[in-house]
Order: structure tokens, then C-alpha cells, then sequence
């Protein structure tokens, strides 16, 4: 064989290794940087089925699909170059934007809790009058994808702050496979989750005994856990909105909330033994929630008296 082809397949052979050994570094960082993200995924994926709960089944999984797609966008081709510039130039702006969706969390959150508590309505429900049923899908479908997009903002730069010193493009890999993971991920988490009674259903119309017992169960328990999973979900909207507020003012020297949080979750946790960790963090998380329930209800409440001004001016 000609030595110059020898000597080809020889530097191919090392690209190929070096091009493995980038893929398998890219892969256990990745994993790293998306396991760190696993609080903010599970209230995303908590919070998306409330969007889809009021639609007739048939409508669930296109919406969740549509979703889906919003979601990815929003990481891979608004949140990754955003992120990637940001880290690159502009360092100090990354903390002041991420409290920005924080307070929009928080906002979201307290309207919802407002509703529970018979405030004014944030949107439509199938229980008002709804003219354009396409329209109301569209606006659903618009309002899930904002939440989705601080949520994201929040998983990526989760994921970023782990992957911060490696080179530029490692650094692209890394936030594109965890984007498009997490995604499918949450994703499939919830259509699983809104389609469990349509197989409860399934099941029941089986000819064995035990198929059919299964699928009443699942039929009877459907609707309590989507109710659960939104309660959930506004609660996440206030915990994590709060939490990356608090953070934001740390970062950037108010330490007083942070340092109060902290100090509370650490009491707790030396007081209650065995229990210290799991009550800890809860009193870290309720801490922050309670938090973002104040903030949130402050920008509400202000955007309710801004609106109703407006109106008296209008007339």
C-alpha cells in the first residue's frame, strides 16, 4: 500500500479518536449540566399540563406537541446563541435578565393563585364565553411557551454556569444536547401524564379482570392528579421565580433574603435529624415560594390598578 495512503488513513484514524473522545466528553458534561437542572425540569414539566387540562382529548397531544416545538426553539435558537454571546461579551448582564424572568414567574404564579382566591381572571378558561376556539388554543399555546421560555432561560443558564470553562464550541454541544434532551424529556413526561385516562380507558374496555381494574383506577385518579400537577405548577412558577430572584440579589450584593433563606433551611435541618435534608430543602423552597407570592402579587396587583386607571381614562 502506498505510504502516502498509510500515512492518511493514520491521521483519519486520529480524527476519528480525537471526534469520539470530543463526543464522550461532550456526553458526561452534558449529563452533568442537565442533572444540575433537574429542579427547574420537574416544575417545567408540572407546569405544562395545566395548559392543556381544560381541551377536549383530541386536541391534547397536538397542543402538547406544538409546545414541544415553541420549547426547543426557544433553547436552541433564541436561548444558546443569547447565552453563548452573553457568556462570551457581556458576563454581568446574564444575572439582571435571569431576575427579570424570575419576576415574570412570580407574576404568573400570584395571578393564578389570585384566581383560586376569586381575584380577577388571567386569561380565558373554557368557562367563559369563548368566541374562536382556535384563538383560545393559539393563546394557550402562546402563554405556555412564554412561561417555557423563562423556565428554559433558567435550565440553560443552570447549564452553562457548570460548562463555563470549557472552549466555545464544547460549550455550544453541551447546551444543544441538553436543550434537545430536557425537551423530549419534559415532553414525553406530559403527554404521558395527559393521555393517562385515555389509556385507563383502554384498559378497562380489555376482557381481563385485572386490565379492567387497573384502567378504572387510573380513570378515577386522572382527574385528581391533573389537578395536583396544576397546583403544583403554580407553585413552581413561585418557587422557582423566587428562588432566582433571591439569587439574582445575592449576585449582586444583597445578601440580606439569601443569607435569611440559608440560614432558616440550615436550622431546620440540624434540628430534624435524619429528616434534616428533605425538610431543609422545603423550608428553603416554602421560604422562596412565600417570596415569590409577595413579588408576584406586588406586580399584579400594580398592573390590575395600571389597567383599571386606563379604563377610567378611556371612558
Amino acid at each position: 500500500m502506498p505510504t502516502g495512503l498509510v500515512a492518511l488513513l493514520d491521521d483519519i484514524s486520529v480524527i476519528a479518536k480525537a471526534a469520539a473522545a470530543t463526543i464522550d466528553d461532550v456526553g458526561v458534561a452534558a449529563t452533568k449540566a442537565g442533572s444540575k437542572a433537574a429542579g427547574v425540569v420537574i416544575d417545567d414539566a408540572a407546569v405544562t399540563p395545566s395548559y392543556v387540562t381544560e381541551f377536549t382529548p383530541d386536541r391534547e397531544l397536538p397542543i402538547i406537541w406544538k409546545i414541544a416545538k415553541g420549547s426547543l426553539k426557544n433553547k436552541l435558537l433564541i436561548l444558546l446563541p443569547a447565552a453563548l454571546l452573553l457568556s462570551q461579551f457581556l458576563p454581568w448582564a446574564v444575572t439582571p435578565l435571569l431576575m427579570l424572568g424570575g419576576l415574570y414567574l412570580c407574576f404568573e404564579g400570584a395571578e393564578k393563585v389570585l384566581e383560586k382566591l376569586g381575584g380577577a381572571k388571567h386569561g380565558e378558561t373554557l368557562g367563559d364565553t369563548i368566541g374562536d376556539m382556535g384563538e383560545f388554543e393559539r393563546e394557550r399555546v402562546s402563554g405556555a411557551i412564554r412561561t417555557d421560555f423563562i423556565l428554559s432561560a433558567e435550565i440553560m443558564a443552570i447549564a452553562l454556569a457548570e460548562v463555563a470553562d470549557e472552549p466555545l464550541l464544547s460549550r455550544a454541544l453541551i447546551l444543544a444536547v441538553v436543550g434537545f434532551v430536557i425537551t423530549a424529556l419534559v415532553y414525553g413526561v406530559v403527554a404521558l401524564i395527559v393521555k393517562m385516562d385515555d389509556i385507563g380507558l383502554h384498559l378497562a374496555q380489555k376482557p381481563s379482570a385485572a386490565a379492567q381494574r387497573l384502567g378504572r383506577g387510573l380513570l378515577r385518579a386522572m382527574p385528581r392528579v391533573m389537578a395536583f400537577l396544576s397546583g403544583v405548577g403554580t407553585l413552581a412558577m413561585l418557587w422557582v421565580g423566587g428562588q432566582i430572584v433571591i439569587h439574582g440579589a445575592h449576585e449582586l450584593g444583597l445578601h440580606g433574603p439569601s443569607d435569611l433563606i440559608h440560614a432558616a433551611a440550615h436550622a431546620v435541618e440540624d434540628a430534624a435529624g435524619s429528616l434534616g435534608g428533605v425538610l431543609g430543602w422545603l423550608t428553603n423552597a416554602g421560604m422562596s415560594g412565600v417570596a415569590g407570592l409577595v413579588l408576584g402579587g406586588i406586580i399584579a396587583m400594580a398592573l390590575h390598578k395600571a389597567q383599571a386607571l386606563r379604563g377610567k381614562g378611556a371612558h
